[in-house]
């Protein structure tokens, strides 16, 4: 395994893993609470890690910090079929949500590029 990069969010409110408490999102980057996961509801966020900043080499490389992604797979989900990637947690490996690749209905395109958090995955603090 490579080196494991684990980074603090700034701000009042964050979202941490249930788990581990490793920080995965900020109050300030939620789109929307009217979502459904696996298990239960469900947050949409426009951003759930943090970047890097890279050297000019690596900047081709998608550079994760806290989460990891899963591979691009097909999924029917309420909304229709979807292209995802599941969102794990760097420090314990604990599936946090799902990462929107792509939609194939018109009506959800505004998905593609943003993260789903299932709420019972999460802890909150600071609120």
């Amino acid at each position: 395994m490579g080196r494991l990069f684990i980074e603090s969010l700034n701000g009042p409110k964050i979202f941490k893993c249930k788990c581990c408490k490793v920080d995965s999102a900020s109050h300030d980057d939620i789109i929307s609470k009217d979502f459904q996961g696996r298990y239960g509801r469900a947050y949409l966020f426009k951003n759930v890690i943090l970047f890097l900043p890279l050297p000019p080499s690596l900047q081709c490389v998608d550079f994760w910090v806290n989460i990891s992604l899963g591979p691009n797979e097909d999924r029917h989900l309420m909304s229709g079929l979807h292209t995802v990637n599941d969102i794990y947690c760097s420090s314990c490996q604990q599936i946090l949500g799902w990462r929107y690749e792509k939609a194939y209905e018109e009506s959800e395109k505004y998905k593609e590029g943003l993260f789903i958090l299932e709420k019972e995955r999460m802890l909150k603090e600071g609120w």
